[in-house]
């Protein structure tokens, strides 16, 4: 696999940062002075637990899935770009599960032909 630079795109109008096309962080909260960032819960509670006067869940669904805030003018540069490595490895590590996953599928999948229509055998 090889590993890319993130990608800015825009995530509802604002700067949403990518790896193989999946989102790790974004800007979408800019406007309230914080910048989101996808990770795991165990992640978001050690950086919560850590500095919270930095970092806070999202609130609702979102934050318990892991999305979490950086209050942007909290953070040092040193604490916001180890929070985007961090978020940034997750999605490099996700993505590479997910491919892993969708080749063993491929490559297992048995078809016949019957009456020109291919279906998996049971």
């Amino acid at each position: 696999m090889s590993l890319e630079a993130p990608k800015s795109t825009s995530h509802a109008g604002l700067p949403a940062f990518r790896v193989g096309g999946r989102k790790f962080a974004s800007l979408a909260s800019q406007a309230e002075g914080f910048g989101n960032l996808m990770l795991t819960l165990e992640e978001q509670a050690a950086f919560v637990e850590e500095a919270p006067e930095i970092f806070l869940p999202i609130s609702g669904g979102w934050g318990r899935m892991g999305h979490t805030h950086i209050r942007l003018a909290a953070a040092s540069e040193e604490v916001l770009t180890g929070a985007l490595r961090t978020a940034w490895k997750l999605r490099v590590d996700k993505n590479a599960k997910t491919r892993r996953k969708a080749h063993v599928a491929e490559r297992n999948k048995i078809t016949t032909k019957k009456r020109g229509n291919r279906r998996p055998l049971l």
